[in-house]
């Protein structure tokens, strides 16, 4: 049996329980996976014939794990193919799959976090079966190690903000962009160990250079002082807001999936518009075979998109174009 005080962390366990039960039972691909709304992440995996690295993802309704979940499948089928929800089961259509073995990983609450897995391509003899045991022990053990570590998720980003306090925009008090930088690389380390979601917002002043020319900087100082007063009110403690260029902000949704993004946006546009602030925004979730940074990149697109639109609208609205005569 694995000794887990020997890892330092769940991932490193992870990936020595899957180097374990290959060598035991010799299945193709073993993995640890995440559950993530309708996405199946792969955290770790062993792999010698499917292709499966980590961070691929997958339907997780597609998958014998979900029907598994359900209780509609046995954790353990040899010959998958006489399982009627596994033979029927999509990710049967993708891959070939002969042989299964699952079981969930839960908190202590027992909620879904994923699951430990493995898939053969040619079925396995019936005495497959015995090794149950030693499976249901193995994903408990690796379940109470993630829970210790996930409870353990929010003192280790306090300790890691404490170090980049100063870090910080003098004007706004928010991060500025070497703290963004470098909390956006330690979420990303942490999404891609525990295939969290999260999501980033890219905001720019509309406006600002005129605001600067005509009021003078003492009143553009003051504006993007209210702009981080605005903002810091809407955010959760672990989310992140950080001034990265002059007229340019970026927030992190920490373990913030795609809905709880528009609820903040619309959150932040009405905030905006009762304080008299014009600005633009885009959005992005972190995509889990692209990371923080793609994100970061598809919100700074978004936002000018958002900004040319915007812009061009206010143009049309200004010039309209002539009526066409009626012909009679």
């Amino acid at each position: 049996m694995i000794d887990f005080r020997g890892y330092p962390d769940f991932a490193a366990a992870s990936q020595a329980v899957l180097k374990l039960l290959q060598q035991r039972i010799d299945f193709d691909l073993w993995m640890v996976t995440r559950v993530a709304g309708d996405d199946w992440i792969v955290l770790q995996a062993e792999d010698k014939s499917y292709g499966v690295e980590p961070g691929k993802v997958f339907n997780w309704a597609d998958s014998f794990c979900s029907e598994m979940v359900k209780g509609k499948g046995p954790c353990i089928a040899p010959q998958s193919d006489v399982i009627e929800v596994y033979k029927h089961a999509p990710i049967n259509q993708q891959v070939k799959i002969a042989a299964y073995i699952g079981m969930p990983l839960c908190d202590r609450n027992g909620n879904l976090f994923g699951t430990l897995c493995g898939i053969h391509p040619e079925a396995f003899p019936n005495d497959l079966d015995a090794e149950l045991p030693l499976i249901e022990v193995i994903a408990r053990l690796l379940s109470s190690l993630l829970d210790a570590e996930l409870n353990a998720q929010n003192a280790r980003r306090r300790a890691e903000r404490a170090e980049i306090e100063a870090q910080t925009d003098v004007l706004t008090g928010l991060y500025n962009r070497r703290g963004w930088n470098q909390l956006l690389h330690l979420e990303e380390l942490r999404c891609q160990q525990f295939g969290y979601p999260a999501s980033v917002i890219v905001v720019d002043l509309d406006n600002f250079k005129k605001i600067n020319d005509e009021f003078g900087h003492t009143i553009g100082d003051e504006y993007l002082q209210r702009f981080a007063d605005v903002v810091r009110p809407m955010l959760r403690k672990e989310d992140i807001a950080a001034r990265i260029g002059g007229d340019e902000f970026a927030i992190l949704g920490v373990e913030m999936d795609g809905h709880g993004v528009q609820v903040l946006v619309k959150r932040l546009n009405v905030a905006f518009a009762s304080s008299k602030i014009k600005a633009s925004l885009g959005i992005a979730v972190r995509n889990p075979g692209e990371g923080l940074i793609a994100a970061w990149q598809q919100a700074d697109l978004a936002m000018y998109r958002q900004k040319r639109d915007r812009k061009l609208a206010v143009e049309a609205a200004a010039n309209p174009l002539p009526s066409p005569e009626i012909q009679r």
